[in-house]
C-alpha cells in the first residue's frame, strides 16, 4: 500500500506519453538525486548504523537505474540534458521537523512518498504507454520504486512505533497531495 492521498489524473498520463523523452530525462535526474540522497543520509546520521546497509543498497540500485534510463534515452531520440527543478522535493521537505527523532522520521517518510508517487506513475506508464518495450521498462522501475517505498517506511518504524509512523505518513501524504495540486503541468514524474 502506497499511502498516497491522491491519484494521478488522466491529463498527466497523456502529457507523459506524448513527452517520453522528457519523462526519461526527468527520471534520470531523479535516480541520480535518489542515489545522492541515500548516501547523504549516511553522512547526516552517522550514528544510525541501521541505515548503512539499506542506504548503500538503495544508492547502488538507483545508480543502476540511472544507467538504464540513460541507455533508454536514445530509443526516444534524446540525450541527457539539464533540467530546472519542479520544486516538488523542496516543497515536500519544507515540512520536515527540525529536531530529532522527528527529523529522521520525516526524511524517511518524505523519501517513501516520493518513491510511492513514482511507483504509481510508472504503473500507469507500464499499462498505457504506446511503446511495448518502454511499458516493460516502466514495469521494472515500478517494482523497484514500490520496494524502496516499503524500505523507507520500515526504517521509519525502526525509529518510533508503527502507529506514530502511520499517523505522520498520513499527514505528509496530505501535504504531498496539496503540493502536487500546486505544481505546473510539466511532463515530469513528480508534477
Amino acid at each position: 500500500m502506497l499511502c498516497l492521498r491522491s491519484n494521478t489524473e488522466a491529463q498527466w498520463l497523456e502529457r507523459a506519453c506524448a513527452n517520453t523523452a522528457e519523462i526519461l530525462i526527468d527520471h534520470a535526474h531523479c535516480e541520480r538525486k535518489a542515489a545522492s540522497q541515500a548516501l547523504a543520509m549516511l553522512a547526516r546520521f552517522p550514528d544510525r548504523t541501521e541505515l548503512v546497509a539499506p542506504m548503500l543498497a538503495l544508492a547502488r540500485e538507483e545508480l543502476e537505474h540511472f544507467e538504464l534510463v540513460m541507455a533508454a534515452l536514445p530509443r526516444c531520440g534524446a540525450q541527457m540534458a539539464a533540467q530546472a527543478s519542479s520544486g516538488y522535493q523542496t516543497e515536500l521537505h519544507a515540512v520536515v521537523r527540525k529536531s530529532m527523532p522527528g527529523k529522521l522520521i520525516d526524511l524517511l517518510l518524505v523519501a517513501a512518498l516520493i518513491e510511492a508517487r513514482s511507483c504509481e506513475r510508472f504503473k500507469l506508464l507500464s499499462e498505457h504507454h504506446p511503446d511495448a518495450e518502454l511499458r516493460a521498462f516502466f514495469r521494472s522501475l515500478l517494482e523497484s520504486e514500490a520496494r524502496h517505498h516499503a524500505t523507507f517506511v520500515r526504517l521509519a518504524e525502526g525509529v518510533t512505533d508503527r502507529d506514530s509512523v502511520r499517523q505522520r505518513l498520513g499527514e505528509l501524504a496530505e501535504h504531498e497531495r496539496s503540493v502536487l495540486q500546486g505544481m505546473p503541468p510539466l511532463p515530469r514524474i513528480h508534477t
